[in-house]
């Protein structure tokens, strides 16, 4: 019988090509599978019980991430849905070992999000210095994000002939690759083909790198042009701090600013869902905190 370490090379094989999951999703599996090998050792799938899982849950609780901190909940049950899945996995190949329904998940705090307001939001966008191709650019990336709601993964990866700008929609592949249609309000249409226009080049992604003394003809198409997550999120976070707000702000607050704008001006839940890409309706009703502005409206306005 096979042991720990090569089912779960199988498993990773199985989620890639039978699953087809993203690279991201399988590196995550990989990384938590193997903290899990590393605590059990290379056992058989029948040593896997639920006493050594709980245990493995109370070394989770104690283990120091790199910073010196523990694991959060969150971090702490992400490990268990990797390790169900693996379960799973092994069930359906007829390996006998414990079924993954007995291992519950820590119970979290409750999650409120984050978001910017509308004022805040055009003060972010007035921030940005237009006289340069570098600020069209940061201008149309900000107006996409907010009218949106991408993942800076998903507005990274974005290319050219990707957007249609007459139809003022498009297609993406978020989580679990699973495609959606996003829309783009007007004035987003009008930044980006402003910013289109000071392109004198060919390359494929939608919004690129300016890199000193970079002759755009000579590199053509190119993906190391492709801006970084890591160069949008930083543009948004010294953005805000130069408009003045206080707040922490990221790529993926204003998307928590676009679900809010959405319903706080009567969008109904299932539609939010469908523009965010959730999968589970659960996941989008961390925007209650809008549904209680507005029963605290309703109350004032019916109880006096």
């Amino acid at each position: 019988m096979k042991t720990l370490k090569p089912l779960i090379i199988d498993f990773l094989e199985h989620a890639e090509i039978a699953k087809n999951q993203s690279p991201k999703t399988i590196e995550n599996y990989k990384h938590y599978l193997s903290r899990f090998s590393d605590f059990a050792g290379d056992i058989n799938p029948k040593e896997i019980t639920l006493q050594l899982i709980q245990k493995y849950q109370l070394h989770l609780n104690r283990l120091e991430d790199e910073h010196g901190g523990n694991l959060s909940k969150k971090t702490q049950n992400y490990h268990i849905i990797a390790m169900r899945a693996f379960l799973k996995y092994l069930i359906r190949n007829d390996y006998e070992t414990l079924p993954p329904e007995k291992i519950e998940l820590s119970k979290i705090p409750e999650r409120v999000v984050d978001f910017i307001t509308r004022e805040e939001v055009e003060r972010l966008f007035e921030q940005i210095d237009l006289k340069s191709k570098t600020g069209l650019r940061d201008r149309a990336i900000l107006e996409t994000l907010y009218s949106t709601g991408l993942r800076v993964s998903e507005l990274r990866s974005l290319n050219r002939k990707q957007v249609d700008l007459v139809r003022k929609e498009f297609m993406v592949r978020g989580k679990g690759r699973k495609p959606r249609v996003v829309f783009l309000s007007e004035r987003c249409v009008k930044w980006i083909t402003e910013y289109i226009r000071t392109r004198a080049d060919n390359i494929e992604p939608l919004f690129i790198n300016y890199g000193r003394g970079r002759s755009e003809e000579v590199i053509g198409l190119d993906e190391k042009r492709r801006l970084t997550a890591y160069t949008i999120q930083d543009m948004v976070r010294k953005t805000a701090r130069h408009a003045g707000i206080a707040k922490k702000v990221t790529p993926h607050i204003l998307r928590h600013s676009f679900a809010t704008e959405l319903l706080t001006n009567g969008a109904d839940i299932r539609s939010v869902q469908e523009m965010l890409g959730h999968a589970s309706i659960t996941t989008t009703q961390i925007y209650t905190h809008v549904t209680n502005q507005r029963l605290k409206e309703i109350h004032h306005k019916y109880l006096k």
